[in-house]
């Protein structure tokens, strides 16, 4: 059995890993088998243990919910210690993945638009690339619904391109008027409402979204209060849960309406204590 890498060899893998990762993300062409032989001079590793650990880095992050270099395939069997060093690389870069800001690429949001938003993932429609219970305990384990429920700009710019796909469906539908009433009330209005966007259906018909936004794949677990549960509850006609994963990428979506049972597991994460 080949013996474990060291937290050094670790640093230095991923590191390069990131690299051709942002590279990736940016449009940036890079050559994978000139970061493999000058990995091989700084670990002395093999090729095939190389490209392998890439490959184990690719599944880690799959689990942690950010995106992965599409040339590497995720291969599970993992030591644990790789998923500390992949942790210790964005603890120590937080704003690694930040959405860029409009003024810094005008055409983002016009170039998303419209948005396609499908049926969300079964077994039967999106097989796992991984086994999904071992990806769901490493994102219970590492809290990633979390991670991303307090990256606010995450959420803020995946609202808003959500709302540029209702206001954008209903010009092209003939309802100028209804896109100049859509709102985006998280924002406008305020957090609290149980949905982010008070948009409408081409017939009038109220369209309440919340918007759940990721970095990572379709079957990253995200957080959802007890007030968004309640309003979806109460508004069953009206509300729905948008999707939007791959977000560092190409933004793709999907659509859950309710009741949200029929769809998700909803697993209690946090219970509120009262004195007595």
């Amino acid at each position: 059995m080949a013996d474990s890498w060291t937290d050094t060899e670790i640093d230095l893998i991923v590191a390069d890993y990131f690299a051709m990762l942002v590279d990736e993300l940016e449009g940036n062409s890079f050559n994978k088998a000139e970061h493999n032989r000058s990995l091989q001079e700084l670990v002395g590793r093999s090729r095939g243990s190389i490209e392998f650990k890439h490959q184990n880095i690719s599944a880690v992050l799959l689990g942690l919910g950010q995106p992965w270099i599409e040339g590497y395939k995720p291969a599970s069997n993992f030591q644990n210690a790789l998923v500390d060093g992949v942790l210790r690389w964005l603890d120590a870069r937080p704003n690694w993945l930040l959405p860029k800001p409009p003024a810094d690429k005008p055409s983002r949001l016009r170039e998303m638009s419209p948005l396609w938003i499908g049926p969300p993932p079964t077994q039967r429609n999106e097989p796992s690339a991984i086994d999904p219970e071992f990806m769901a305990a490493l994102s219970r384990k590492y809290d990633v619904a979390e991670r991303d429920a307090r990256n606010r700009a995450l959420g803020k710019a995946g609202e808003e391109v959500v709302l540029r796909h209702e206001q954008t469906n209903l010009r092209e539908a003939g309802r100028q008027d209804l896109a100049d009433k859509v709102r985006w009330t998280a924002t406008q209005d305020g957090d609290g409402y149980g949905y982010d966007i008070a948009s409408f259906e081409r017939d009038g018909r109220e369209r309440l979204i919340e918007v759940k936004t990721t970095n990572g794949w379709e079957r990253t677990p995200f957080h959802i209060s007890r007030n968004e549960l309640a309003v979806a509850d109460a508004r069953r006609d009206d509300w729905h849960l948008v999707r939007l994963w791959n977000f560092a990428r190409q933004p793709k979506a999907f659509s859950i309406r309710p009741p949200l049972e029929s769809h998700i597991e909803l697993t209690a994460t946090s219970f509120l204590a009262g004195f007595r």
